[in-house]
């Protein structure tokens, strides 16, 4: 899909070069990440963008590319950090080498506010993140801007070549927003990004591949399984969606998820195996072991009720399918091996069998697909929540009881984070049992009792969080609730840890 006239960004290996597809989108244009392997085979892109990387354009194994083919597509292309210096050295320049990294922000002066930098402040800043830097610059090379020593951080060669020494992608370069946006202004033909043109793109995939075959999915109550299963629906297909309930899910959250389900028109199997898994659960206080177990005895029961599927359809997003081909580059690699058993999904996948609709979008975009598919607001807006349930806010041995406490003391928090109007200005919010008995004094008796833990954080990817500042009131408000209406809680505590080093969940 999408193989012509798109932004294709190459991959060097920028721990940024995500954000740049990202941000191409966010400004209405459609982009894609290929890795350099796969250079002679973007389609025809109406721009190109190279990214920055790890390595030095010095070191044996420097990644390069087809200079005369880069060449051949005639387009605009962008050079950012290591981009800039590779096409610095095929157009005849030099790099010099160097052990010392220029690491954070810098000021960014044009030498005119035009092209690359009209509309750009002059002493704007901008985020570095590189050793080597350009040296000789060949006579097709202008100099767009330096850095406030006076170093040229941006070049362009010709007049479609253009080379930035900094990182537009990152938040850290206030007007890198812009810059980007006036370069993709240099290319003639590249697509608008629409959400409603993908989803018809997607759909039609969908029905061309599935044809009369049944089309299996697990679905979790989640954002991106619950997008997935209405767009199947949608789509047409005949579909199986299964809802395993393990037990380990928020208060009445079963009934929830079947009756979004229902009110979406979207039929729903539900398997109930709460009793299985807390029986396999039973006396298991290691955190690893217990995401183990419930991992694998998620696989069997899911695939017990699938049995023998003509198709399966996975929530595989954009991210996923970067990460993994950044790691191997098999199709294989895509397949997101924490949900499903490799072997089993490899063996459909091998066999034509397995659909990814959603492979294409960003967690924002599925949002954004859920909506133009009529998905009501608080179905898309509701809160990540973590494969394994309430067994990773439950430190220690899960039983019915210690669920029960996190299940009440929970409902509460996000009540009142809803009441305030502030449950959709956090990103995830809940509720955690801390295994540790403390005195308290209840109707003037002393108790022994557990404590409770509420967090909230803010993140866009879930690789770093912070704590959210809540309202005292919301706090206060909470925390009197669950002590007056929770049996075996004596202390409720906020959670003002960011990740790293804390992990969002508490295991």
């Amino acid at each position: 899909m999408h193989e012509t006239h798109h932004i294709a960004v190459i991959d060097f290996g920028s721990q940024y070069t995500q954000l740049i597809v990202r941000r191409a989108r966010e400004l209405g244009f459609f982009a894609r990440l290929y890795a350099i392997e796969d250079f002679p085979d973007i389609g025809k892109p109406g721009a190109i963008i190279l990214s920055g990387g790890p390595k030095s354009t010095a070191d044996a194994d420097a990644p390069d590319l087809d200079f005369e083919k880069l060449r051949e597509f005639g387009v605009p292309v962008l050079g950012v950090c290591y981009g800039m210096q590779l096409l610095n050295l095929k157009f005849g320049g030099t790099v010099r080498p160097s052990n010392h990294r220029e690491y954070g922000p810098a000021e960014l002066h044009p030498a005119a506010a035009e092209g690359l930098y009209e509309g750009i402040t002059p002493g704007s800043q901008v985020w570095m993140s590189h050793s080597d830097t350009v040296e000789t610059l060949p006579a097709c090379a202008t100099v767009l801007a330096a850095n406030q020593q006076g170093t040229p951080v941006s070049l362009r060669w010709e007049d479609r070549f253009f080379g930035i020494q900094f990182h537009p992608e990152v938040t850290h370069s206030h007007e890198g927003l812009r810059i980007l946006h006036n370069f993709l202004l240099t290319a003639q033909k590249i697509e608008p990004f629409r959400i409603d043109d993908l989803k018809r793109e997607v759909m039609d995939d969908i029905r061309a591949r599935a044809g009369d075959r049944q089309v299996v999915c697990g679905v979790s109550g989640g954002v991106d399984s619950t997008v997935l299963a209405v767009l199947l629906h949608e789509a047409g297909v005949n579909m199986r969606a299964i809802f395993v309930d393990h037990g380990l899910m928020r208060k009445n959250e079963g009934d929830e998820v079947r009756n979004n389900f229902h009110r979406m028109g979207v039929p729903i199997e539900t398997v109930d195996c709460a009793d299985r898994f807390l029986a396999a659960l039973e006396g298991v206080d290691d955190p690893e072991k217990k995401r183990v177990i419930i991992g694998n005895l998620f696989i069997d029961v899911f695939w017990e009720a699938v049995g023998d599927a003509e198709m399966l359809a996975q929530g595989t997003l954009y991210p996923d399918v970067i990460e993994s081909a950044s790691n191997a580059r098999s199709k294989a690699s895509k397949i997101k091996t924490h949900h499903n058993r490799v072997d089993r999904i490899l063996e459909l996948q091998a066999e034509g069998k397995v659909l990814e609709p959603l492979s294409e979008f960003f967690k924002d975009e599925v949002r954004a697909l859920g909506a133009s598919l009529g998905i009501a607001h608080d179905i898309l807006q509701r809160h990540p929540f973590p494969g394994p349930g309430l067994a990773v806010r439950c430190p220690g041995a899960v039983s019915r009881d210690r669920l029960d406490i996190i299940r009440e003391s929970d409902a509460i928090f996000i009540g009142k984070l809803k009441e305030h109007g502030w449950y959709d200005k956090v990103w995830q919010a809940y509720a955690a049992l801390i295994p540790v008995k403390t005195v308290g004094v209840k109707g003037d008796e002393r108790c022994y009792e557990w404590a409770v833990a509420l967090r909230a954080v803010v993140s866009e990817d879930a690789m770093t969080a912070d704590w959210v500042e809540l309202p005292p009131t919301i706090l206060r408000e909470t925390s009197h609730r669950i002590l007056n209406d929770v049996a075996g809680v004596n202390r409720v505590l906020y959670d003002v840890s960011t990740k790293p080093p804390a992990s969002i969940e508490w295991e």
